[in-house]
């Protein structure tokens, strides 16, 4: 399990990297930007824009739990396809 301590080094690291998060469903949640995640004490919540656009600068938020994230990794590490 995941604390928030443990995710809060990844989101304040210094140059800050960005990071990939794979829950234990498989789903998996790219963050690009420290600002995209704000991490409570059992849960984090997610912020993504669904465009590019100023005009169309819409957001989505997600919230997931951190007793289901399965791992962490920075993004510039490849997604491994797992055969079943």
């Amino acid at each position: 399990m995941f604390t928030m301590h443990t995710l809060g080094q990844w989101i304040t690291a210094e140059p800050f990297r960005p990071f990939r998060i794979k829950m234990a469903s498989g789903q998996t949640f790219e963050i690009r930007h420290p600002e995209m995640i704000s991490v409570g004490r059992s849960s984090a919540t997610l912020s993504f824009f669904l465009s590019d656009s100023v005009d169309e600068a819409n957001q989505r938020s997600r919230e997931i739990s951190l007793m289901l994230i399965e791992s962490v990794e920075p993004l510039d590490v490849p997604v491994r396809n797992e055969a079943k």
